[in-house]
């Protein structure tokens, strides 16, 4: 069944934006989950650490796992906390649209913000903005410049067009998989509610994907975050 979303649009200039009230609802709920899930696990901390703290230190090790697979730790370092956001916040994001979904009318108010390609192609964005600006940082201008230009000139263009590249395949990886993730819970969901025999029919592909769908959004927020710090170790590093 198709939903609407509440859109809400300004005119700035003779522009219209227009902005996706679901979505903007739905990031505000993972940054708060987030929040609240980091403060939870570190407000007693402790030197013989208890479940919550194992679990947030055991992310901390994953996480600088990734890094360290990319590149030395003392430029990764400094992205750590980057990386244990991003996974936290996007791993959220993916998890909320999955038990359930919220429906006023025929407009769709509760979901995955990560289904939306707008919310995944401004992360994906960001973070290869970020990794400009870490290479200008961490190089110069000038080193970092000099590094589209080798190792002949005439590869500019090809870098140029892999930046674009790399900002799509990275946003719309991950709204792929929510998405269609989603789409296939909804079909499920109007099977159930099309009679006892829908419903039993239902329950078990239903709780099938449920799972799947889970083990998919870790994997995607996996992904997400190593993919970050590949495009990041390519631009801080002097090797590359």
């Amino acid at each position: 069944m198709e939903h609407e979303s509440p859109l809400w649009s300004i005119n700035l200039a003779g522009f219209d934006l227009v902005f996706n009230l679901s979505s903007m609802l739905m990031l505000v709920v993972s940054a708060v989950i987030v929040f609240a899930i980091a403060v939870f696990c570190t407000r007693n901390l402790q030197i013989r650490p208890s479940g919550a703290q194992n679990f947030i230190e055991w992310v901390f090790d994953f996480v600088k796992g990734i890094i360290q697979s990319n590149m030395a730790w003392k430029d990764g370092g400094r992205f750590h906390f980057l990386a244990v956001t991003l996974i936290f916040f996007i791993f959220v994001s993916n998890m909320l649209g999955l038990p359930f979904s919220i429906v006023v009318g025929h407009t769709l108010w509760w979901k995955s913000p990560t289904a939306d390609p707008t919310v995944t192609l401004t992360l994906a964005t960001l973070m290869v903005l970020l990794t400009h600006y870490y290479g200008v940082k961490m190089r110069g201008t000038g080193a970092y410049l000099k590094s589209f230009v080798q190792p002949v000139a005439f590869m500019v263009p090809f870098k140029i067009v892999e930046e674009f590249a790399s900002t799509l395949t990275l946003g719309l990886r991950l709204y792929g998989n929510i998405f269609a993730g989603e789409v296939l819970l909804g079909l499920l969901s109007t099977l159930a509610v099309g009679g006892a025999l829908g419903a039993i029919g239902a329950f078990l592909p239903a709780l099938v994907w449920q799972g799947f769908s889970i083990f998919i959004g870790s994997i995607q927020a996996y992904i997400f975050v190593m993919l970050s710090m590949v495009y990041m170790s390519h631009k801080v590093a002097e090797d590359h």
